[in-house]
């Protein structure tokens, strides 16, 4: 179920990047995020390509703010997150990402993020954002996080990821 759900996320942040769509997705770990669910509209529904595709469609009810989801469920959509105050970020990041950086400051959470001006593919983890991944990289890097929470992820996706940050924290 969760390799289903794996391909689902990555086939629908395939098609917003290649679309330009905004999307910012929590992937709820050890920390439970309810806090973060109140504040958003239940749903309860089983992750699918077209149900992500649908909550980020622009100028839509659902489209503002972050999915949670929990193992193969999307749990709530519409859901604020709070914003790093980590002033040293490029100035190229907007809010989406700032949410995702500080949701992953507060929490063990995962958060993806597709990019609606560039169409950049990021995941912020641990208060650091990885940026410019491709489908593959997501996949790997969620299958690691979900399957295998405490393994380390594979030393040539660090290489590949440490080679995309220039060795810096962004």
């Amino acid at each position: 179920e969760l390799e289903e759900m794996l391909d689902a996320v990555a086939h629908a942040t395939k098609v917003m990047s290649k679309n330009k769509v905004g999307a910012l997705m929590v992937f709820e770990r050890a920390t439970g995020l309810a806090e973060r669910i109140e504040t958003g509209v239940p749903i309860d529904g089983l992750v699918s390509s077209g149900l992500l595709q649908n909550i980020f469609v622009k100028d839509t009810p659902l489209h503002d703010g972050a999915v949670v989801i929990r193992g193969n469920r999307v749990v709530a959509a519409c859901c604020l997150l709070p914003l790093t105050e980590n002033r040293n970020l490029s100035q190229e990041l907007g809010t989406r990402h700032r949410a995702a950086i500080g949701m992953s400051e507060q929490s063990d959470a995962m958060i993806l993020v597709v990019s609606e001006e560039t169409g950049t593919i990021s995941i912020a983890r641990n208060g650091e954002l990885m940026r410019y991944l491709t489908v593959d990289d997501v996949k790997e890097i969620l299958r690691t996080a979900i399957f295998r929470p405490h393994a380390a992820v594979k030393n040539s996706l660090v290489d590949k990821i440490k080679s995309l940050w220039g060795g810096e924290k962004k």
